[in-house]
């Protein structure tokens, strides 16, 4: 065995093999892979090995969709056999609900030329040879790539297309010890001796726990508890002709799919069971669980009305065995936020639909220094360092129980909440807060008054918290509104060489003490990693401000490039604080602070220290509404007093308190952009209009310069526009088609409706030379084809004399 390499990859399932195979693959020769015991060992070897690329995120979906295409490849490449059977896949709708999220989940398949078909009753059918009960159902989609593959020999031939470039592959070498060296380098100790490592990667499955605590960090994942059965021959399948497809019956949280000349069909269980909680012991490796089919009486009973050939079947064999889940479900991938050269391929519990997809990203990471599209929906910097055991258990049981259900774009789940929340908390409550959570955090989404819902039901289309957000949005534009500041990220940048040390990072003008800009922050190939509100509080201290959601994603990356001399601290928690908004909030600063704050004496963009009521803050003449505003800054033990004085103050000027949800409303009066909608890896400054914000003029080599000026030169073929809809019950939510010319030519980022210009709005991307004021195009909203007509000019405040006056 090696002493040296430039990779160690810890863990021998499919994800492992496959990072393994993706670094070989995009140049780097020196990789070992290292497994406690045989590859395909712990979750991989019992897997029920279907593959599909139906996800809610575009990106991950895209990712399922090259996973399962690089199969053919890896065949070619090794001369080994997947096992692949491309059978197709039907998922099932019992519900409206259901049915409206499967059509949401194939407009946005169209502009990512994915081939799946909405099917009737009478469809599903005639694929199915009338083996599926459709009592109660309205439709399927259908995804001609769905099918199932032998995990044990994709898993072999990733670890020899693998072996072909280069890499070493040990078995039976548990690992012991990683240990950090002073320069960014591992030493990685096993039971055949020590290796010297610049890179590892963390793709331990079931240990990934016990692997990463080895290097002083927590990951939120947990295995739980699958099982599935394979039954005995089955006459109606094996004498069909052609395979049976595959049938996900999410109403009976069931999945099926022919296996030889039977059926299997697995559970997603309410009654689960998380497997070793405490940690997983290290001798555990091809065992299987005891069988428990008290779990699933109740999903086998609704599975034999949706397949009544099942009653006639016996059972072959039980399949039982842990595979683990992070929080939300989805992978976590991606450097380790606090350390170096550390990086995660963890939480992959559908490795045969996801496991090319994580092995590309993160190897392109590795070698490249990004990937090639937005992965922050499996970026392990999502969950920050706030996550507990206490946490991921109820998440991920909660998870599981959903993994078939319906998922709403305005839902708020429960478990493992309130969690985190600020010292206001209590007061919002009084006010009537309907909350939402956002990284953990418990955020008011809007805010109930008399008779108004307490709960806001989940729906694809406009819920019962209309006539609420509508209040809100009146009360801003007419008097003054009243929000938190706690759910942006903020960092402190100090030290005598942060100015030029911003100048680098950042993309736009650093400001002059007393002042704040609007920044893009760029990769090196010029994509947005962040849209930032810089304020200059003096020559040696500024203050960042961008989305609360991302802190660790943007300080992982300021991380990375630390400088001597400049000190970076993320103190989003340790600052908090209101935003006033609305044509009153000057009055009610005034009366708040006692001090000038006239447009001559306090103009838009500037930043100021003042005492308001008794609390020393930091005041910044900027909002997101769009409308005259102050964000409003101060120690969190001061937040109750503060907001005590803001509220008197704004009694005069009937203050009402506002949520997300009137915020969201309210910015796309203006056409703002939001964070992981319209500005996200995926985007560039040019297609976005956030090039407006980057100093051209500045002579400094700041991070992306040279893409972004290639991209000025030569602007690329698309760009954000606006446009207003001509929607009835249901607004644009994201991803949805934009026809153009009786073909899709873009597609949208999010929208909404504006409470105050009573117009349902889309921002999307479409080509650039077409995005004239005027032009008309169609939205697919939930398979309806609504008309849109492209606007320049914003819906509220045109001109901006409402914010700088």
């Amino acid at each position: 065995m090696k002493t040296t390499a430039r990779v160690v990859v810890i863990g021998g399932g499919v994800v492992g093999c496959s990072v393994a195979y993706h670094l070989t693959k995009l140049g780097w020769a020196d990789v070992m892979l290292l497994e406690r015991s045989e590859l395909t060992s712990g979750s991989t070897w019992h897997a029920a090995g279907g593959f599909h690329t139906l996800n809610g995120d575009t990106n991950m979906a895209a990712l399922q969709g090259y996973t399962i295409r690089l199969y053919r490849e890896l065949e070619e490449i090794t001369g080994m056999s997947c096992g692949l059977h491309h059978v197709g896949g039907i998922t099932l709708a019992d519900s409206p609900e259901r049915f409206d999220m499967l059509k949401a989940e194939r407009a946005k398949h169209r502009y990512m030329g994915l081939e799946t078909k909405v099917l009737s009753p009478e469809e599903i059918v005639a694929r199915t040879d009338g083996l599926v009960n459709t009592d109660g159902i309205l439709g399927a989609l259908y995804d001609p790539l769905d099918g199932h593959l032998d995990p044990s020999g994709t898993t072999h031939a990733y670890a020899k297309a693998a072996r072909m470039g280069g890499a070493e592959i040990v078995t039976h070498c548990r690992v012991l010890e990683t240990s950090p060296r002073a320069d960014g380098t591992w030493d990685v100790v096993t039971e055949k001796g020590t290796v010297h490592a610049e890179h590892v990667v963390n793709a331990a499955g079931l240990w990934a726990r016990e692997v990463a605590a080895m290097a002083g960090v927590y990951l939120p994942l947990l295995p739980m508890a699958h099982q599935y059965l394979v039954t005995e021959d089955i006459p109606e399948i094996y004498e069909r002709g052609e395979e049976f497809p595959h049938v996900m019956d999410p109403g009976g949280e069931s999945y099926l799919r022919q296996e030889g000349r039977g059926l299997c069909i697995g559970f997603y269980e309410q009654k689960c069971e998380p497997w070793a909680v405490g940690g997983t012991p290290w001798e555990f490796g091809h065992e299987l669980l005891n069988d428990q089919f008290e779990k699933i009486e109740e999903s086998v009973d609704f599975a034999y009305r949706r397949f009544p050939v099942l009653e006639r079947a016996g059972v072959k064999r039980v399949i039982h065995g842990p595979f683990t889940f992070a929080p939300d479900g989805n992978p976590l991938v991606g450097p380790v936020p606090g350390l170096r050269n550390y990086w995660s391929a963890c939480a992959v519990m559908a490795g045969f639909s996801q496991g090319g997809g994580v092995g590309l990203s993160l190897a392109q990471w590795m070698v490249e220094g990004e990937p090639e599209r937005d992965v922050f929906a499996m970026d392990v910097a999502r969950f920050g360092r706030w996550t507990t055991p206490g946490y991921t258990v109820p998440k991920v049981i909660e998870n599981y129980q959903r993994r078939f259900s319906v998922s709403y774009p305005n839902e708020e789940l429960p478990a493992a909440r309130p969690f985190r929340s600020t010292p206001v908390y209590d007061i919002w409550e009084e006010l009537g807060a309907v909350w939402g959570a956002q990284y953990g955090l418990e955020v008011p989404n809007y805010f109930a008054q008399g008779e108004e819902p307490r709960f806001e039901t989940p729906s694809f289309r406009r819920s019962n918290a209309w006539e609420a957000v509508a209040r809100e949005v009146r009360a801003v534009r007419e008097g003054v509104g009243i929000n938190e500041t706690h759910n942006f990220g903020k960092f402190r940048v100090a030290g005598p060489g942060a100015r030029a040390w911003l100048d680098r990072i950042m993309a736009g003008r650093i400001p002059g003490p007393g002042r704040l800009s609007l920044t893009p922050m760029l990769s090196e190939k010029g994509r947005l990693i962040g849209d930032f509100t810089v304020s200059c509080l003096s020559e040696g201290e500024f203050r960042l401000t961008a989305s609360y959601g991302a802190q660790d994603y943007h300080l992982r990356w300021f991380e990375a490039h630390a400088e001597p001399g400049v000190i970076v601290e993320n103190i989003s928690d340790r600052v908090t604080g209101f935003q006033i908004a609305g044509p009153k909030a000057r009055d009610v600063l005034a009366a708040a602070s006692g001090a000038d704050v006239s447009n001559e004496a306090f103009r838009f963009l500037d930043v100021k220290r003042m005492t308001v009521g008794m609390a020393d803050c930091v005041v910044q003449r900027v909002s997101y509404t769009g409308d005259l505003g102050y964000e409003i800054f101060c120690d969190p033990v001061s937040q109750r007093v503060l907001f005590g004085y803001l509220w008197q103050a704004g009694k005069a000027h009937g203050m009402a308190p506002f949520g997300m949800r009137a915020m969201m409303s309210l910015r796309l009066d203006r056409f703002f952009g939001s964070w992981m909608r319209e500005y996200s890896p995926d985007y560039t400054p040019a297609e976005t209009g956030l090039d407006r914000f980057i100093s051209w003029k500045k002579d400094v080599d700041f991070i992306g310069r040279a893409a972004a000026e290639a991209e000025r030169a030569a602007p690329p073929d698309r760009v954000l526009a606006a446009f207003v809809v001509e929607a009835e019950d249901a607004d644009v939510v994201a991803y949805e088609p934009i026809w153009l010319d009786g073909r899709v030519q873009g597609f949208c980022t999010s929208g909404g409706y504006s409470h105050w210009a009573a117009q349902s709005v889309a921002l999307g991307f479409v080509p650039r030379e077409r995005a004239a004021d005027g032009l008309e195009v169609e939205i697919e909203i939930l398979g309806e084809m609504r008309k849109a007509r492209l606007v320049t000019d914003p819906l509220f405040d045109p001109e901006g004399a409402r914010f700088r006056s």
